[in-house]
Parts: C-alpha cells; structure tokens; sequence
C-alpha cells in the first residue's frame, strides 16, 4: 500500500469518527499515556516473585518441550553445556555473541567443546545465548538483540541454549517490560523477542513439525 493510500484511507476513519489532524488536546493525552507506561491487566498466575516464580517457570518452561538444567552458579555453564551437546549426539561446537557473563567463563575446562563469536551463520548448528529475563507466566524467555547477543542466535541453529539467571525470573510480562526499561532509559534494543519454546508448527494437516521457523531444540540452563 501506498503512503498516499494509507493516509487517505486513515483520514477517512478519523473523519468517520469525529476527529481532525492537529488536534493538540487529543495528540497530548496520547503523548501523556505512552510516556506514563500504565501497566496491562496482570493474571493471578503472574503474581508471583522469588522462589515461587522460580517454580512457575521452570514447570512452564518443561511444559512447552523445553529441557532444563538447574546451575547452583553461573562457572557451571560450560560443563552443562557440553553435558548436553554430548547426551544428546550434538557438535562440540557451538557460536555465541559477546555477553560478558558468557564470554567470562572458563571454556578451556569443557575441552574439546570450540566456541565461537558473533552473529550465528548458516553452517552454525548450536548456538549459546543469555536472556535478559524469564517471565513465570508462560515460561517465556525476553531476549534483547545487539552485540551480547545476536538475534540470529535465537532463530538460525536448530539447536539453542539459552542461559537464564535466577534473579533475572520476574513473575509477569509487565515486570519485564518494567526491567527493560529501567536497563534501557535511552531506548529499548532494536529488537525484543519473548520466546515460549522450540519452534513448531502445525499448518499442514495439524501435524506438529519442529524446528519450522527457528531451533527446533531449546535448553535452558537456570543459573543461579
């Protein structure tokens, strides 16, 4: 569509219901909502904190064909890395971004496992990612994009792991939001993505096939 389309077809409606372009008092009460960042309705099962959002999450995360490990500390993510890719007949090879927490760890202890940086390419099979939240809800993973960690790591490999630490789990959607911004004041990333297990679909036939649009395995790996 047109700019020129879409700005008629967009006067029509405003001249349908009754407004006009320059409407100060109207543009400042829009202006005024956006700004103020009013919280949406939160469900019972969201409000919940702490170990109980601990809880929630994992069991949702289980719940959505996700495979969880539990770390007592986050120097425990290398050797559960490679516990997995061994147990399960993957690559000891893998490609993460620039996350200082990931990047910090002693790798050289899950030798021969081959780590390597940037953006995820085609030939990459597994990638490594750290969430900048997990949301109790739905067992949903907020992973912001940008150097730390690209976005085609959560979407190009079939397999992906993704760290999450247990300070980061908040009980609802509008506590993430909450967390985004107080970590971004100048902006939010250029992308957001809220992410609720393996990629699936079910178009054809009502069949489930994995891995359609994205990692057809994801795990997870609560640090503490």
């Amino acid at each position: 569509m047109s700019d020129a389309a879409r700005a008629k077809i967009l006067g029509q409606i405003r001249h349908a219901v009754g407004k006009v372009d320059g409407d100060a008092a109207r543009r400042t009460a829009v202006e005024a909502r956006i700004a103020a960042h009013c919280r949406g309705s939160v469900p019972a099962r969201a409000s919940v904190a702490g170990g109980e959002a601990m809880v929630a999450f994992v069991a949702r995360l289980k719940a959505a064909s996700i495979s969880v490990a539990e770390a007592a500390h986050l120097s425990d993510v290398p050797r559960l890395t490679a516990d997995y890719l061994r147990a399960h007949n993957l690559p000891a090879r893998l490609r993460m971004g620039a996350d200082p927490d990931l990047a910090g760890l002693d790798w050289a202890s899950a030798a021969p496992l081959e780590i390597l940086s940037g953006r995820a390419e085609a030939g990459d099979e597994v990638s490594l990612a750290k969430a900048f939240a997990g949301v109790a809800e739905t067992g949903t993973l907020v992973l912001t994009s940008g150097p730390n960690n690209p976005t085609t790591l959560n979407f190009l490999p079939e397999t992906e792991i993704v760290v999450v630490r247990a300070g980061d789990v908040v009980g609802g959607y509008e506590d993430a939001w909450d967390r985004l911004r107080a970590a971004y004041p100048g902006g939010l990333p250029r992308t957001v993505n809220w992410v609720s297990g393996p990629s699936r679909t079910a178009d054809i036939e009502q069949t489930i096939v994995m891995g359609a649009h994205g990692p057809r395995r994801l795990h997870v790996i609560v640090s503490g």
